[in-house]
């Protein structure tokens, strides 16, 4: 069985028993993600305990803390892990990360219900990640549309340019190219900026998994894109502020 489909098994298990959230009145924050001429690339900082491709990374962390570290240093967008058993997430992530700062939230989950899109947005999510490879063509239109109905901007995840041609005819006009394939864990950063750069115009291209340096942000804000999420270099350091700082810097 690959990662992937490991964790999928495991998201249907915790399904089963997945209730309804609390009740919330938190209004939605705007992703701010869309790049507009002469503006800098957004940085999407993560915030993750564990990885399967990286193993631990910072099982203490205290999620408030490094989100307010995030904003200092320029973040645009968080985004933050709620799977448990893979990556030691939780939705309560969600609720510690927005008490603490004033930017926008994406839930990144494995989203197969939209109980999940529930427990995102009472949670103080403001988008979320939808995985084609994870859902059916009706199963990605019918969660695109719930999470717009929930005010969630939902952000699609593609690795192919076969998945964003699923994206697009299910309504996506926020899409993201995973460099990392989530079967083998390897990654190819050629193949996710050929997939986003035949994307067509007026959709938001985010480039997800790889980025670790000022350097790689420097190439990306050169290119034909809006943001870039961060995670793995960010988190294996216990002040990420001053690469973050030099990667806002780098950025436009």
């Amino acid at each position: 069985m690959g990662v992937l489909a490991e964790i999928l098994a495991n998201k249907r298990r915790e399904l089963a028993e997945l209730g309804a959230p609390p009740p919330s009145d938190l209004a939605p924050r705007p992703h701010g993600l869309g790049r507009g001429e002469g503006e800098p690339l957004r940085l999407i900082a993560e915030i993750k305990r564990r990885s399967p491709s990286a193993g631990a990374l910072s099982t203490a962390l205290d999620v408030g803390e490094r989100a307010r570290a995030y904003e200092r240093a320029g973040a645009s967008m968080l985004s933050v892990l709620t799977d448990a058993k893979y990556f030691d997430g939780a939705f309560a992530h969600l609720r510690q990360a927005r008490e603490a700062t004033h930017l926008p939230i994406l839930c990144k989950e494995f989203v197969l219900d939209e109980r999940q899109l529930d427990w995102a947005r009472a949670s103080g999510a403001d988008a979320v990640l939808l995985v084609v490879r994870c859902l059916t063509p009706a199963a990605l239109a019918g969660l695109l549309a719930a999470a717009r109905e929930r005010g969630l901007a939902p952000l699609v995840e593609v690795a192919s340019a076969e998945e964003a041609r699923v994206a697009l005819d299910a309504g996506a006009d926020l899409i993201g190219v995973n460099a990392r394939d989530l079967d083998t864990l390897q990654m190819d950063a050629a193949r996710a900026q050929r997939v986003l750069d035949g994307l067509p115009s007026g959709v938001t291209r985010v480039f997800l998994s790889g980025v670790r340096s000022e350097h790689e942000v420097r190439q990306l804000a050169s290119q034909r894109l809006d943001a870039t999420l961060i995670g793995e270099a960010l988190m294996r350091l216990d002040d990420p502020s001053a690469l973050l700082a030099r990667m806002r810097a780098a950025a436009g």
